[in-house]
């Protein structure tokens, strides 16, 4: 799938596309329903699709020290994106010039010099511009200037409401991995590259695969069964601490999965881990044996969790 920037010229052959506008950040159900109208619309006029999401967040612009809250890389939604059906990614990078831009303005000049788009499909609740000032009634008024038609596709819901990443934040924060899972239609799944840590895992006979968290959102911290995707494509199951290790100092928040049956050299390479049931919370244990015993258990648990996946 191609990534298209738009701070760089878009290739012929992909202007006059159908675009979904959104931030897609976790590419959840709703989301899934914009970018399937999107796609489904190209396909009908016989044009490309193009998926466009912010990046930076425009969240990140305007509250630069709000804590880490993205649910998706840029890499994994490229995959989502392709896995669904689009011809490609376009990157609107997010900067005060772009903040800045009036709704009128940003519909000329992005989505209509720019990209030429014959079509744009949003949620019902899409804002953009310049003090949020555009909707998708001013996409279509100012749109119908250069040729550009507007769609919007309504909210997904279940019995609880509407399908959001809000909720899908709300349940990972509470260890609610099910709901999480539900909503997005998949596990959520922390992507990064292996890093060194202090190998007290190898120590105690749980070698972990230790990931930085970067931007993703922190689910609570605890013990998980989890499934690990590692480069050759294999995956494999297993437990995770996500937290900072209470019973070691000094405390360092990391991902720590530990692959059951598994040995090998992950250091630096990519692997991307998803969090399929929450175990526990994070304990201090009194010493290792006891620390070592619970981890046993915890081991057991997730085995037994993850053989029961369809």
């Amino acid at each position: 799938m191609i990534r298209l920037d738009n701070r760089e010229a878009i290739p012929e052959a992909l202007r006059g596309a159908v675009l979904a506008l959104g931030n897609f950040d976790g590419f959840h159900q709703g989301h899934q329903a914009v970018v399937g109208e999107a796609i489904r619309w190209a396909r009908e006029l016989g044009r490309p699709a193009v998926i466009a999401t912010f990046d930076p967040h425009p969240v990140r612009l305007f509250k630069p020290d709000a804590p880490a809250f993205r649910l998706t890389t840029l890499d994994q939604r490229q995959d989502l994106f392709a896995a669904a059906g689009a011809d490609a990614m376009l990157v609107l990078h997010f900067d005060r010039a772009m903040a800045e831009m009036s709704a009128p303005d940003w519909i000329e000049q992005v989505l209509g010099h720019q990209l030429g788009c014959v079509g744009v499909v949003t949620g019902e609740d899409f804002t953009f511009g310049k003090g949020r000032g555009g909707n998708p009634q001013v996409l279509r008024e100012a749109g119908a200037r250069f040729g550009l038609i507007g769609r919007t596709v309504g909210p997904v819901h279940d019995d609880e409401g509407v399908v959001s990443s809000s909720r899908i934040r709300d349940a990972l924060k509470l260890g609610e991995c099910e709901t999480a899972t539900r909503l997005l239609t998949r596990p959520f799944a922390v992507r990064g590259e292996v890093q060194h840590g202090g190998k007290l895992g190898r120590t105690i006979g749980f070698p972990t695969a230790n990931l930085d968290m970067q931007h993703y959102l922190r689910p609570r911290y605890g013990i998980y069964a989890v499934t690990g995707r590692l480069p050759d494509g294999r995956v494999l199951p297993g437990a995770a601490n996500m937290g900072v290790r209470p019973t070691f100092e000094p405390p360092i928040e990391l991902l720590e999965p530990y692959f059951f049956d598994f040995s090998g050299d992950l250091y630096g390479q990519e692997i991307e881990v998803a969090f399929h049931h929450f175990l526990r919370p994070e304990a201090k244990f009194d010493s290792l044996d006891d620390l070592v015993a619970q981890m046993n258990r915890d081991c057991d648990r997730a085995r037994e969790l993850l053989s029961q996946r369809g």
